[in-house]
């Protein structure tokens, strides 16, 4: 198995993984009751997220937190969701990459759930 390498390797990334989410009830409805994304716009975005987080290619420029928090006051997002999300992302990840990058993108993804949490809960105080 190959190691991420580029923006293909991360839409593969970001497409098979919202691919499961989608198909999970236990946290679908978050993209398709409460946000209601458009995956062909989102999708892109997602890929210049993780490219920059990964690749240091730059350009990601929205407020990751605040979305995250916006979402919250909609509905919300509870340790369990953050949870399926990781293993979602972890397992889509296994399954397609190996390697440094490939570690580097799973360890950043728990990074950012857990700061979520964080954030998540003293708004919640």
């Amino acid at each position: 198995m190959n190691d991420i390498q580029n923006q293909d390797d991360l839409y593969l990334i970001v497409d098979e993984f919202y691919k499961k989410l989608l198909s999970d009830e236990s946290i679908s409805y978050i993209f398709t009751d409460v946000v209601k994304i458009h995956l062909e716009e989102h999708l892109p975005i997602l890929v210049t997220f993780w490219s920059q987080a990964i690749l240091g290619t730059g350009g990601y420029t929205n407020n990751l937190t605040q979305i995250h928090l916006d979402i919250n006051e909609k509905e919300y997002l509870s340790p369990q969701l953050f949870k399926i999300w990781l293993n979602h992302f972890n397992t889509t990840i296994d399954e397609h990459f190996k390697g440094a990058n490939s570690e580097k993108i799973k360890t950043q993804a728990l990074s950012i759930a857990t700061i979520m949490q964080i954030k998540i809960a003293q708004k919640n105080q």
